[in-house]
This record gives C-alpha cells, sequence and structure tokens, in this order.
C-alpha cells in the first residue's frame, strides 16, 4: 500500500520551502519517523520524516524545487520489500565490484593516483586512512550532512577518518580549510599547474542556500527601513575575568555546566533594558510597541550562517539556566537542530563578533528590533587608572540602534549601563 509524504506545517509564516536534500533514495528501507528528505526553510533546515515504516517510492520533487505546505513531496510503499545493493549501485556499499566505481574506492586506483600520470598509477591503495568517498549521504551523522549540503560539497573528495570510513565534521571542517574539498558538479581532476600566466584563475558558480538568502534579504531591509545608527564604548574585564576565575569550577560542579562571558552580558544587558525600554521597544506602523518582558535574541554560527535563536523570558533566568540554553543553542545550531519557532520573535539581540577575533564592528538591527549589541574580542590594553597608566583586558562594545525610536541620550545611557555592570558585577547581584 502506498502512503504520500506531505509537507507538515513549518512554522508561523512559512508557506513554502526548498528540498534541500533527499536522505532516502527510492528503493531504500525506511523506518517510521525516519527523516527522508531535508528541507530549507527561511530560517532553518528542517527534516520532514516517514508516517510510515516501508520502502522508499518515488521523488515527487527534485533537489532546489520549491515546495508548498501541504504538498505531496514523495510516496512510501508500506507494503513493498527493500531494493538489493545492485539496483542503485551509487550508494551501494563499500565492497561493491567494479560497478560502482565513485563508491567503491576499495576496487580502484587510491585518490593520490588520481591527479598522478597514468604510469605512477600503483596497482592496489597503500594502506593509509579511510580514502575518500566511501561514505553515501544518508549514512553521514546529521551535522555532517548539514555541512556538506550547506557548503554544496562533494563528499568522495574529503578523506574521511572516522569509524568504518565515515566523515567527521572535523574531517569537512579540514578540507574546506585547506581548500581540497571540491563541489558537487566540480571536475574531479584539479586543474593542472599554471604553466602561463593566468592559467590559475578560475570561477565557479553556487547557488545560494534559502537560509543565505534570507539572511541577505533581511539585513539589506533593516538598513532600507531602519534609521540605524552605532555607538561605542569599551568595558574593563578585569572584575568579571576575576569573578569567572574564582567560582568556574564551583559553578559547573553544581549547575554541570561552564560559567562564561555571556550569561554576564545577558544579565547587564536585562538590567540596561528596565532602564531605557526604548530599546527593548519596536515600531509597528505608527505605534511604539514596549515590552515589559526581555526575549534576547543570541547570535550562533552554523554551518549555513549566522543564525538567532531566542533567549525566552532572559529577565527571569539565573546564570546557570542562561548558560546551558546558550550552550544548547550553539551546539544545536552547529548539528541543524533548531526548531522554527526558537528563532522567532525576540525584542533585543546580542552578537559576539569577538569569538572570532573581531575588535570592532558596527551590527546589523535584527527587525523589527530597534537594537543589538555587538561584543567583541579581548585584548590586553594601556589605561589611565588613578592617574597611572595599567594594563587591563579591554572589550569594545558596539550598539546599533534604530535612532528613529532610540534617541543618542538613551542609546549611551544603556551602553553605560553595561559597562557599569560588567565593570562591577555585584550590581547584577543587588539590580543597581
Amino acid at each position: 500500500m502506498a502512503t504520500d509524504v506531505i509537507i507538515p506545517a513549518l512554522g508561523e509564516s512559512i508557506t513554502e520551502a526548498t528540498v534541500g536534500q533527499w536522505l532516502k533514495a527510492p528503493g531504500d528501507a525506511v523506518a517510521a519517523d525516519e527523516p527522508i528528505v531535508s528541507l530549507e526553510t527561511d530560517k532553518v533546515a528542517v527534516e520532514v520524516p516517514s508516517p510510515v515504516a516501508g520502502v522508499m517510492g518515488e521523488h515527487l520533487f527534485k533537489v532546489g524545487d520549491t515546495v508548498a505546505v501541504g504538498a505531496r513531496i514523495a510516496i512510501i510503499d508500506a507494503g513493498g520489500a527493500a531494493a538489493q545493493p545492485v539496483v542503485a549501485p551509487v550508494i551501494a556499499p563499500v565492497a561493491a565490484p567494479v560497478a560502482a566505481p565513485v563508491a567503491a574506492p576499495v576496487a580502484a586506483a587510491p585518490v593520490a593516483a588520481i591527479v598522478a600520470p597514468p604510469a605512477a598509477v600503483p596497482v592496489a591503495p597503500p594502506a593509509a586512512p579511510a580514502a575518500a568517498g566511501t561514505q553515501p549521504l544518508d549514512a553521514m551523522g546529521p551535522a555532517v550532512r548539514t555541512l556538506v549540503d550547506s557548503y554544496n560539497l562533494d563528499p568522495s573528495s574529503i578523506a574521511a577518518s572516522g569509524k568504518d570510513g565515515r566523515l567527521t565534521k572535523g574531517d569537512v571542517l579540514a578540507a574546506i580549510e585547506a581548500g581540497t574539498a571540491r563541489t558537487r558538479g566540480a571536475a574531479n581532476t584539479p586543474a593542472p599547474a599554471a604553466s602561463a600566466k593566468g592559467a590559475d584563475r578560475r570561477e565557479e558558480r553556487v547557488r545560494m542556500t534559502r537560509l543565505r538568502q534570507t539572511i541577505a534579504r533581511r539585513l539589506k531591509e533593516a538598513q532600507n527601513s531602519a534609521a540605524m545608527l552605532t555607538t561605542f564604548n569599551d568595558v574593563d574585564m578585569t572584575a568579571v575575568m576575576a569573578a569567572r576565575a574564582r567560582y568556574k569550577d564551583m559553578f559547573e560542579k553544581k549547575h554541570g555546566v561552564r560559567l562564561g562571558f555571556m550569561s554576564f552580558f545577558a544579565h547587564a544587558v536585562v538590567m540596561a533594558l528596565r532602564d531605557v525600554p526604548a530599546v527593548n521597544a519596536r515600531i509597528d506602523g505608527e505605534e511604539i510597541v514596549y515590552h515589559d518582558y526581555a526575549d534576547l535574541g543570541i547570535a550562533v554560527s552554523s554551518p549555513g550562517g549566522l543564525v538567532v535563536p531566542v533567549l525566552r523570558n532572559a529577565d527571569k533566568l539565573t546564570f546557570a539556566a542562561t548558560e546551558k540554553a546558550i550552550g544548547d543553542f550553539g551546539k544545536r545550531a552547529q548539528a541543524g537542530q533548531l526548531k522554527i519557532e526558537e528563532l522567532q520573535g525576540g525584542t533585543f539581540t546580542i552578537t559576539n563578533g569577538g569569538v572570532f577575533g573581531s575588535l570592532m564592528s558596527t551590527p546589523i538591527l535584527n527587525t523589527p528590533q530597534s537594537g543589538v549589541l555587538g561584543m567583541h574580542r579581548i585584548e590586553e590594553r594601556p589605561v589611565v587608572r588613578n592617574g597611572e597608566i595599567v594594563i587591563r583586558p579591554m572589550m569594545y562594545l558596539a550598539l546599533s540602534y534604530d535612532h528613529r525610536l532610540v534617541d543618542g541620550r538613551e542609546a549611551v545611557t544603556f551602553l553605560v549601563r553595561v559597562k557599569e555592570a560588567i565593570e562591577d558585577p555585584a550590581r547584577l547581584l543587588i539590580d543597581l
């Protein structure tokens, strides 16, 4: 009996998505609730599970197609039997004979031989780490699969070091960093060495993912719709670093999570938002909407780009709850497991470019919010204290705000409140 796979509701205001990757090929055995296809929405990648156990039938859309919520995307044969590997040699096990040379490098020349002259091709592969391309897409872990798909990479060009020849996230990142990972559809043989001027120049075109298109559109909308302005300050991190060093072991032992700097800043921001409510507000038509709560968007990096999950009711969370939530956001963003509803809403955003080494930047608003705080790297610099030049760990802070709603005085006051709380963490305890 055939069962239709229907695209479920994907979240508020999301009516369509793009087919990012088929996780099951026709003929594959499928368990009930097992993911069969990954869809790219405007915010995250969403995996659609099989409604029944059976065999994967026809794909009704191909990768890159736009599909609407409620559409029939595939068919599952609930009474069929899984096809034998020889029917689909491209995804056959690595022991398959010459019928699938791309997916069965055990019987082919080693990867190194691909770029060598024909006379230098060895007869048997050397005893080395697992060769590239030994793993079909549907055998990858979610994090690896999302990373490969986000960069449009050909997994057969990446050497695998995991158990049973599996690709690891580290393998993919290392290949990207080294420039050895090929994009899908690129030639297997690298360009020959430059023999004339300009011979080593090349271009390639890669379709933007739906998430990257959305990021680009929203950032441009923010510039077009808001009167953005950025004000700066610097903060002495001495007190926070001392408090963290003193209590981090006890904190981790009691709460099971490491004490970081982000929880200090989140709580400092919450205090500042209470003092300057305009920064926590938004413009809706001809009205200003003020919030008596703080839902903080925490920007985190994902394989597909920057995403901003929302820390709900941050004004009511403890340090431990804040650290646990932020750590969980980061892990699930890398694995592509954030839910759409976790990326919606938010009244203010914090972004930390310092983890990538940024010294100073002007963050862009996450509309319709009216403020975003940019954190940067900690750097020892000479400063004057009590008439003497001393070395202190300093960080630049940047507040970008919508000048239609927030005046310069309010923006500076907000930033000063954050600075005061970080330089004297006791204020966080007694709400000063």
